[in-house]
């Protein structure tokens, strides 16, 4: 069971999102994925087979690895989740219900929000922290008004349209962002594994480079 103590620190913090991913091709990414560098790996529940590549991938990596859904709505999506044994649940959306479920049932869980009044809620729900989507919407300007009126220490994750170069990330990183989930400028069914590789090396290293030069 993940602690309510949860430090980023421990972590890669940048969250794979693996849309589309299916079944027969989920541990294989998922590996690559590792390999360079990644701890955090969620499944959309609108990708095919969700919660099988979702329990293959628990039983393959256990609990070292933060593994789990992302695009849960409902309680009773979170529960299925839940079932599989995984233990990380991201949300495009603020649910009440979905994050006290969650937290109850020992998840790790980043909430879905746009707006103070969804960021200040999640986090009275009991979120771990906020994923803030879509960041392309909000932008640079929207993303500082609402980190501005944020404790210091709520880990925030923009989410949506964030490319793997320094240019793209470190402008969030100087204001505030302690990482970042990534969908399809890392990973789509189509790409091969050398290219699910170099995405992800790009995605690593450009970070590392924003947070260092950001000291």
């Amino acid at each position: 069971m993940i602690k309510q103590d949860f430090n980023l620190d421990d972590h890669f913090p940048l969250i794979a999102i693996l849309r589309g991913v299916e079944p027969v091709n989920c541990i294989r990414v998922a590996e690559i994925l590792i390999e360079e560098g990644f701890s955090m790996i969620e499944v959309p529940l609108n990708s095919p087979d969700a919660l099988t590549s979702i329990q293959m991938l628990v039983e393959k990596f256990g609990s070292k690895y933060l593994i789990g859904a992302g695009t849960v709505t409902t309680p009773d999506k979170a529960l299925a989740v839940i079932e599989t044994g995984a233990n990380l649940i991201v949300t495009p959306n603020f649910n009440e219900q979905v994050v006290k479920m969650s937290v109850a049932e020992g998840c790790v869980c980043f909430a879905g929000v746009v707006t103070p009044t969804e960021a200040f809620s999640a986090l009275a729900a009991g979120a771990t922290g906020l994923k803030v989507f879509p960041v392309s919407s909000l932008g640079l300007d929207g993303f500082k008004a609402l980190k501005s009126v944020l404790p210091t220490e709520v880990i925030c994750l923009p989410v949506g349209g964030v490319n793997p170069s320094v240019e793209s990330m470190k402008p969030y990183v100087d204001l505030g962002a302690k990482g970042f989930g990534l969908g399809a400028s890392l990973f789509k069914p189509n790409l091969s594994d050398e290219e699910i590789r170099t995405n992800a090396k790009a995605f690593h290293t450009s970070f590392k480079e924003s947070v260092r030069s950001n000291v």
